[in-house]
Parts: C-alpha cells; sequence; structure tokens
C-alpha cells in the first residue's frame, strides 16, 4: 500500500511539473511491475449456450470400448475362388494393443545354464578381488600377504552401526520356495511276442483252476461228479478256444461301441446335450431332431411291423420285420438295437414266418413274446445265443389260424405260472400259459360280429368272427381290456364275461391298427384307423370325445410315458404328427416329414430319454429326439396333476354320457 501511494504521488507531482521525471525512478518503477500478478479478464462469447444449475449438475456418462479408432473395419480384398471383391473380416489381433512386453530372465539353479552362469560370476569376483590386490601393490608397494589398513575401512555411503541395525527377513519368492515334482520319463513298447507270453499265463492260471475243481470234485465222490466232470470238460473245451470265448466276445463289443460312439460323436452330443433354442420364439411349435437310422443288410427287403422297448435297460429295443402284403410272405426276423451301439444289432432270431407283433415282459426283461403270420406265438431268451425259442405254440398244443397281429404280457398276483395275450384275425383273444415244457392255450373271447341294427332278421342269422387287430388292458382294472376290429368297431371286454362285449363304440368306417389306453388316466383310450382320424374316447360314453383328421391312413398313435396329453402318430405319407391337447386341441404342435418314398407303419416313445422311434415299410428305424415344445413336463412327472388336466380337457368338450 505505501509503494502504490508512493507512486500516484510521483505522477501527480510530474503531472504539474514541480518534480522532473528521473531515469532511475523509471527502471525501478518497471522492476516493480514485473513480479505483480496479471489482470485476469473473463469475457463471454455473445453465442455461449446459458444452462441452469441442474443442467451444468447433471452427470454424462462415457463408455469406453476396446475397439481402436486407427484400425480400418471396411477393407476389402480380391476373393479368388469366388472371382469377385469381398470385405475382409475383422480379425482377432486387430484391436490388440501391447502396453509391456519383456523376455524374461530367471534361470532354474538346477540347470545347465544356471550352473554355467554362477560358474562365470564366481570366477568374475576371483578375478576382480585379484585384480583390486594388483592394483594396492602397485599403489602402496606392499606384498599381497601383508596386513591391508584399507581393508577393513568403513564406508561413508552405506556404513551403518552394528547395535542401530535390525533383523531382516530374507524375500522369498514362491518359484524359489517351493519344489518342483519329480518327473520320471516312463516308456515301453508292445511286441507280438509279449501279447503272447501274457495270454499264455491266462491260459494257464485257468488250466490250473479247473485241475483244483476237479480234484475237489473227486475227493467229494459220488455219482453226481461223473456228471460235473463231464460237463466241466465240455466246458473246458469250449474255453480252450480264448479267441471265441465269452470273455473275448464282451471285450469286443466294448470296444465296437467305443469305436462307434466315436465315430458318430457329433450324433451322441446331440443325443445328450442339444436342444432346439428356437422353441423359446415359437409358442405352439415344436420339432424333431434325426439321430441315428438303425437297419441291417437283411432286413433291407422287409417292412418293421412291431417295435418294443425293453423295460429295464432304456437303451435297448426290438424290432419285428416281417410283410403286410398277403403276397409277399417270407421269413421273419426280430432284432435288438443298442443305443450305445447304433451300427449292428446286439442280438438277431430269424422264424420261418413273418413277425407281425412282440413284447418285453415288464419284470422278466429278457423274455419276448412274439407273434408270427402264420398264427403261431413264441416265446424268446434274448440272452440264450441260439437261434430257437424257449416255447413256441403248435397243433398239439394250440394255435391261431390267422395273423397274430398283437401280444402282450400281464401280470397276476394269483397265478403263479407266466402268462401273455394275443389276439388275431380268426377272431379269438387267447391267454397262453409258460408251463414247465410247453404253451398252453385257453381261449378268453370270440369276437362275434355286432350289427349296427337289428332291423333285418337276416342279418343277425349270419354266422363268422369279427377280425381283431389290436387290443389293449385297462392299467388299474386288469380284467377290463378293449379290443380293435377290422370292421372299424371297438368293443370294451371283461375277462369275466367271455359270452358278450360290454360296450360298442361306433366310429371308425375302416381297419383299426391300434388302440391304446392312456397311462394317466383309467378312463381315457385312444385309437387310429386306416380312415385318416385318429380318436379320443372315454369308455362310459359311446361316441369319440375327440377326432383328428391327419389327411393319410394312420399306421399307429402312442400316449407319451411324461404328459397325459401328448401322444404321438404316424401316417402313410411318412410324417410324424405330436399332439399336446393341453397347448392345442385341435392341430398338432409337430407335423414332419420323416422318411421319403416310404410309409411308416409304427412308433414308439422311450420311457426315460426324450426321443422317440419309428418304423418303416423298408425295413428302417429311425430315432428322433423331441424340442423342449414337444416334452414340457419331461422329468417331473406328477400322475395326479397329470389326471386333474386330461379331466380338465374332457369337461370342455361336448360329450353326452351312456344312458
Amino acid at each position: 500500500m505505501k509503494r502504490a501511494k508512493k507512486k500516484s504521488t510521483q505522477r501527480r507531482l510530474q503531472s504539474n511539473g514541480h518534480i522532473a521525471p528521473q531515469s532511475g525512478h523509471i527502471a525501478t518503477q518497471e522492476d516493480d511491475d514485473m513480479y505483480q500478478e496479471p489482470h485476469r479478464v473473463i469475457k463471454i462469447p455473445v453465442n455461449q449456450l446459458k444452462l441452469s444449475e441442474l443442467d451444468l449438475k447433471e452427470e454424462h456418462t462415457r463408455v469406453l470400448t476396446a475397439n481402436d479408432p486407427n484400425v480400418a473395419n471396411n477393407i476389402t480384398k480380391f476373393n479368388y475362388h469366388s472371382h469377385c471383391y469381398k470385405i475382409d473380416p475383422p480379425g482377432g489381433q486387430d484391436n490388440l494393443a501391447i502396453h509391456l512386453n519383456f523376455e524374461g530372465s530367471t534361470l532354474r539353479k538346477e540347470g545347465a545354464e544356471a550352473r554355467e552362469q554362477a560358474t562365470y560370476y564366481l570366477k568374475y569376483k576371483e578375478d576382480l578381488a585379484e585384480a583390486k590386490k594388483k592394483m594396492i601393490v602397485e599403489e602402496h608397494g606392499k606384498a599381497e600377504d601383508e596386513n591391508d589398513p584399507f581393508e577393513n575401512r568403513k564406508n561413508q555411503f552405506n556404513y551403518s552401526e552394528r547395535a542401530a541395525q535390525t533383523f531382516n527377513n530374507p524375500l522369498r519368492e514362491r518359484c524359489v520356495s517351493t519344489k518342483p515334482p519329480k518327473v520320471i520319463n516312463f516308456s515301453g513298447c508292445v511286441t507280438q511276442w509279449e501279447i503272447y507270453d501274457r495270454y499264455m499265463g491266462d491260459y494257464v492260471m485257468q488250466v490250473a483252476e479247473q485241475e483244483l475243481l476237479k480234484g475237489q470234485e473227486k475227493r467229494g465222490g459220488g455219482s453226481g461228479s461223473n456228471i460235473s466232470d463231464a460237463s466241466q470238460n465240455t466246458g473246458a473245451t469250449k474255453s480252450d478256444d480264448m479267441v471265441h470265448s465269452q470273455r473275448m466276445g464282451n471285450a469286443l463289443k466294448k470296444i465296437e461301441r467305443m469305436l462307434n460312439q466315436n465315430v458318430d460323436d457329433e450324433i451322441f452330443q446331440d443325443f445328450k446335450y442339444w436342444d432346439d433354442t428356437s422353441d423359446a420364439f415359437r409358442d405352439g411349435e415344436g420339432s424333431l431332431l434325426p439321430l441315428w437310422r438303425f437297419h441291417t443288410e437283411r432286413s433291407k427287403r422287409k417292412q418293421v411291423t412291431a417295435l418294443a422297448w425293453n423295460p429295464k435297460y432304456p437303451d435297448l429295443f426290438s424290432v419285428g420285420y416281417g410283410s403286410y402284403d398277403f403276397m409277399r410272405q417270407g421269413g421273419g426276423m426280430i432284432c435288438c438295437f443298442s443305443l450305445k451301439n447304433t451300427s449292428y444289432p446286439e442280438y438277431t432270431f430269424t422264424t420261418e414266418s413273418g413277425v407281425m407283433c412282440l413284447n418285453f415282459h415288464s419284470e422278466h426283461c429278457s423274455l419276448l413274446a412274439v407273434g408270427c403270420y402264420d398264427g403261431i406265438v413264441m416265446v424268446y431268451d434274448v440272452r440264450n445265443r441260439g437261434n430257437r425259442p424257449i416255447y413256441s405254440s403248435s397243433i398239439r398244443t394250440g394255435k391261431h389260424t390267422d395273423p397274430v397281429w398283437q401280444v402282450q404280457w400281464q401280470i397276476e398276483d394269483i397265478a403263479k405260472e407266466l402268462s401273455f395275450f394275443s389276439i388275431s384275425s380268426d377272431g379269438r383273444v387267447a391267454n397262453w400259459t409258460m408251463s414247465k415244457n410247453e404253451l398252453k392255450m385257453e381261449p378268453v373271447m370270440q369276437l362275434k360280429v355286432a350289427n349296427a341294427s337289428n332291423d333285418d332278421p337276416e342279418d343277425t342269422l349270419l354266422p363268422g368272427l369279427a377280425g381283431g387287430c389290436c387290443f389293449d388292458f385297462n392299467g388299474v382294472s386288469e380284467h377290463l381290456f378293449i379290443v380293435g376290429t377290422e370292421e372299424g368297431k371297438i368293443h370294451k371286454c371283461s375277462k369275466a364275461y367271455s359270452g358278450q362285449y360290454l360296450e360298442t363304440y361306433l366310429g371308425h368306417h375302416m381297419a383299426v391298427y391300434s388302440i391304446r389306453w392312456n397311462p394317466f388316466h383309467e378312463r381315457i383310450f385312444i385309437s387310429c384307423s386306416a380312415d385318416w382320424t385318429v380318436k379320443l374316447w372315454d369308455h362310459n360314453i359311446s361316441t369319440a370325445v375327440m377326432s383328428f383328421d391327419l389327411g393319410n391312413a394312420v399306421g399307429d398313435v402312442a400316449w407319451s410315458p411324461y404328459s397325459a396329453s401328448v401322444f404321438a402318430a404316424v401316417t402313410s405319407d411318412g410324417k410324424v404328427h405330436v399332439f399336446d391337447l393341453a397347448e392345442n386341441k385341435h392341430e398338432p404342435l409337430c407335423e414332419q416329414k420323416v422318411v421319403k418314398r416310404a410309409k411308416l407303419t409304427h412308433i414308439t416313445f422311450n420311457q426315460q430319454d426324450p426321443i422317440i422311434i419309428v418304423g418303416d415299410d423298408r425295413g428302417g428305424c429311425n430315432s428322433l429326439k423331441l424340442s423342449p415344445n414337444l416334452r414340457l413336463n419331461h422329468g417331473h412327472v406328477n400322475v395326479q396333476q397329470q389326471a386333474e388336466v386330461l379331466e380338465s380337457l374332457l369337461a370342455s368338450a361336448s360329450i353326452k354320457p351312456i344312458e
């Protein structure tokens, strides 16, 4: 403040002319102005945007991306293969920026290079110490062995007294503190003589075990030992051939399955894990994914006439081959395929007549009942390697006179012997009991021709039996079963009343090919016919509850094991129709053509996996996987809830009960 007043006084005096300006004073004034802070004037532009306090406090988010703006994204190159210019797709290293890159210099102590480096440093220190001694001798003129007064002198830069030092723990790196695991190189080779010696050693052990068993049985004595010796001798002769032994067969079977799964690895991955993600964007629609096609060279000229899954092993199913053409009858064949080995059947059996139907026993899963075109029924044990059945019907014990269209096992608590039922075009439903040596036939019902009207007395006097095509037993009432005939009529029958029908259902105009009870509802069953229709029935109502026209002859229909409202049917034009009544009562969720220039004959659902098997008239079986929209309830089945769903569907339909 004093300096400013002084300057203003001088300026006034100079302006009035009292004091003349001096050069020394002017220099001092300029020096004073040099150290003063400059004046700051803030000017607002005319076109500046005026913002309020809220606008100024608003935060703007900026997004940082890893894309380099200097990298071109529209590079076009000439493609000599397509003879045109194509845009070069961006590469994975285009936007990569390396900020730090250096080569490591860490060596392992046990390595040869580390030892060479340690030797080099040790020699360098020795040479340095020797050069230092020589330099001291040259400067001071003393010998090397004389005491050096400067040897233990203190360093003025990093010297510190011992009393002021504290103990510092040495730093250790992880790579130094840990010891690497020991690595041992192992190698070997397998030669032909080593394999031979291994098999011969195994053979010697088997012979020694057999001799030991023989010695124990001879010590026991008795007549029974001679029989056992003879049986063991025959078994020994069979086991001598190690190439054709049972153990070799099992080993080769496992190798074959492993090779097959490696070859078809993509299909097996789709079977286990793939799901159609497009189902999430299409409500009320589904699709079928083709997996494998099962066929053999011997079944090319035959038709698939029967399909059945094994109840215990979900990957095993049997296929019956025959012919529906009356003029082209020949031998039949049964093949048991497995999903683990899709290239060749696990078991194969041949029959003199064409196979028309087959069914696995629910408890004894190795027993397979078979019905043939010549009216003979047989029982095979798939564990036996022989081609002969364990039971077979004949004229002496009784047989059907026409083709057997369906067989079905039925478990009864009272009966001690196993039995199954069959139906044939001769108009008879028979019960077959497996006794000790033969099959015993017991007629259950004769299918009499039922007339729709009794106005004409001549029609009531016409003799004959109605040809049976299919039947199915109720899951709750074991005595109750329904029968489909060639006339298109469906009869409700009972094993307790074999003389008459309990009810006759009219609706189909041609032969009924398949009829099935619903596995969740005791009153509902479904039927398919050659008149292009699939009908849903309530056995307490004489008319069909629902009817679906599929546009071609329907070969087979099947309920799904996981939902009461889902069923599938196959038609003669090669299509598979999958319905879900809970989603759509009028149209199928999936209508997909599976084969070309072939007719589909049968269909069946797997009890565990979401797949179906369909057979055609060219000897092939196609496996298909259901998309997620076709198996909404798969994996968690509530029987009571499924029955209620179907009951609500029946309540919504316009039906009239029988008076």
